[in-house]
């Protein structure tokens, strides 16, 4: 998921280095009618941009769900929470 968001990113001329760009996840595991499932997987990703790019970086946020291989595999199946946080 991160990765599909950098692609996007890069394509608006966002750079996305370790120190510009990183994510925080956590997801939940429940015991669904005695089997143990992951239920949740929430994502906070934080990105250090310049005030002209915060429009194209959130652009691209709301499309990269979409287009990620990862987040269109378990869909319907583990509920996604995302959300992005600029940095200064």
């Amino acid at each position: 998921m991160m990765g599909t968001l950098a692609t996007l990113m890069a394509g608006k001329k966002i750079p996305t280095p370790e120190s510009l760009y990183w994510a925080d996840v956590e997801g939940d595991i429940e015991n669904v009618d005695g089997v143990l499932k992951i239920t949740t997987i929430r994502v906070k990703y934080h990105l250090k941009v310049s005030g002209d790019k915060v429009a194209d970086a959130q652009e691209s946020f709301s499309k990269y769900i979409t287009r990620c291989p990862a987040a269109q595999s378990v869909s319907g199946c583990i509920k996604l929470e995302d959300e992005l946080i600029f940095e200064k």
